[in-house]
């Protein structure tokens, strides 16, 4: 048994915040933490491997794994379903590796009421003001006028459900965003339920107590 349970970690904003950013400044950070492969139902594209960028399932696949509870959370987005299978995540976390998530609040309510929401560590990212946001998703390049007021128009939705989150950090320097989440991340793994090797060592501490 590993030293400590891995956390479900699990990062939400609206799109512009920065989440992608800080996510991938974790996973250099430590390199032992590794991002939830999704399991969707549409068709794989060039260059795609079942197993790398998702685990590829037919529809009927997908919905058994829902109907057994080996789905953390789903939702049917476009014609098709993702979601976050059970199994690999449990096997990570037992192994004392952190899984992390990138999901809005709905996969986070879904991913806190499965049978691995103990683990799970939420944090929800703000950022400075709603006039950055924009030109954070202009300055990117990204998407057109049409899509950067779709996402403009979700942004207040997503942010509505910042009370939902264990963490809240407004992104408004992302070095000192960083450096937050890290401490979040490290006084966490220390929580009473991801350290099994404590139930143990307390059990000896009471034998060597009762033998004085």
């Amino acid at each position: 048994m590993a030293d400590r349970r891995g956390l479900l970690i699990i990062l939400s904003s609206p799109s512009g915040a920065g989440k992608s950013t800080l996510a991938k400044r974790l996973m250099e950070w430590d390199p032992e933490l590794s991002f939830s492969i999704s399991a969707t139902t549409r068709a794989p594209r060039p260059g795609e491997e079942h197993g790398r960028e998702y685990y590829f399932l037919t529809d009927d696949a997908f919905k058994k794994q829902v109907a057994e509870s080996g789905m953390l959370e789903h939702a049917h987005v476009f014609g098709n379903f993702y979601g976050s299978p059970a199994g690999p995540v449990k096997a990570t976390i037992e192994a004392g590796r952190d899984v992390l998530f990138d999901v809005d609040w709905q996969g986070e309510q879904q991913i806190r009421n499965s049978d691995l929401g103990k683990h799970a560590l939420s944090i929800f990212i703000l950022p400075p003001s709603i006039t950055e946001l924009h030109r954070r998703l202009v300055s990117r390049g990204q998407d057109s006028d049409e899509v950067i007021a779709r996402r403009m128009q979700k942004s207040w939705d997503e942010i509505s459900h910042w009370g939902a989150y264990d963490y809240v950090l407004v992104n408004d320097d992302l070095e000192e965003t960083f450096a937050r989440l890290k401490t979040i991340v490290e006084a966490e793994r220390m929580r009473r339920e991801q350290q099994p090797m404590l139930q143990d060592h307390v059990r000896s501490l009471h034998s060597e107590f009762e033998e004085m």
